[in-house]
């Protein structure tokens, strides 16, 4: 650019706002065509986003210039950090993927997801100890019951835990499964439970409110989350928080499935083996029902 970097605004939107007197009308319909299609934006060359807008093959690079940028292919690149930053115009799921694909775009998909997700699981290493594991274990052990909240792609994985600890032998409750009538299933809540949560990008008011019904009941509360989502009051008594991956990358299910996992895993190691009891059990009657019935 011209113009020293520190002075570029991090947004599209306030850098058109500082020379909003310079545009045309031409400049308003590229500008249109770049904010609604974040992917396309990202990838096409001026000539390209200009044929899009209807105006003259050189009305890109004009817009760049008027912006403060040398060139479209330099304004191209401040739209591409954009969206790998997400911030500002492009936070949205699709700019969530755009940002991925602009990724990936020199090393291919299934490589780019592959180096992202091995990357996220790798700084888990770093971030979770065992004894953030053994916290989270000893607090299902001793609880009378497991009440799991995870909203939105954790919804599926709040729905995976409590499978697995009721298979175990832990009765727990998946909040997802019952938003139906949720009021009467937290008023169940007592001292003896437990909480668990599960909050990524952004810690949703509804588990927040049941976060706080939680605390006045008593029962203790685990807390999942990414870095994002770490915000509740009051805070949990115990809390992982562990990124699923850099911005721009493919914010990996893997990481809390993992750490969810190792959970589990040292909750059948301290518990005299109530959890390979309950296993075996289960798999026993499982056998033993009619082939009418799901197994």
């Amino acid at each position: 650019m011209t113009d020293s970097h520190d002075e570029v605004p991090k947004m599209l939107a306030d850098l058109v706002a500082l020379n909003t007197a310079k545009l045309t009308k031409a400049d308003t319909r590229l500008l249109d065509v770049l904010m609604s299609d974040p992917v396309r934006a990202a990838m096409d060359n001026g000539s390209e986003v200009s044929s899009r807008a209807g105006v003259h093959p050189a009305s890109a690079v004009r817009l760049a210039r008027r912006l403060g940028f040398d060139g479209y292919p330099e304004f191209r690149t401040f739209i591409r950090s954009s969206l790998i930053d997400a911030v500002g115009d492009f936070e949205n799921p699709a700019a969530r993927m755009a940002a991925r694909l602009v990724k990936a775009e020199q090393g291919g998909i299934l490589a780019s997801l592959l180096d992202s997700e091995i990357a996220a699981l790798q700084q888990v290493r770093n971030a979770v100890s065992d004894s953030d594991i053994r916290q989270f274990s000893q607090c299902i052990r001793n609880s009378a019951r497991i009440f799991i909240f995870g909203r939105g792609h954790f919804g599926s994985l709040a729905a995976l835990i409590a499978l697995r600890l009721n298979r175990s032998g832990y009765p727990s409750i998946d909040l997802g499964s019952q938003m139906h009538q949720l009021p009467e299933t937290i008023d169940q809540i007592t001292s003896q439970d437990a909480l668990l949560l599960l909050a990524f990008r952004r810690a949703e008011p509804m588990l927040n409110d049941v976060r706080a019904i939680a605390h006045a009941r008593g029962a203790t509360t685990m807390a999942i989350t990414d870095m994002r989502g770490a915000r509740f009051e009051p805070a949990p008594e115990h809390h992982i928080s562990v990124s699923r991956g850099a911005v721009g990358e493919s914010q990996s299910l893997v990481v809390p499935m993992t750490v969810a996992n190792a959970i589990i895993l040292d909750l059948a190691s301290i518990d005299d083996g109530k959890s390979l009891r309950a296993l075996d059990s289960f798999k026993a009657f499982r056998a033993s029902l009619p082939a009418r019935l799901p197994r």
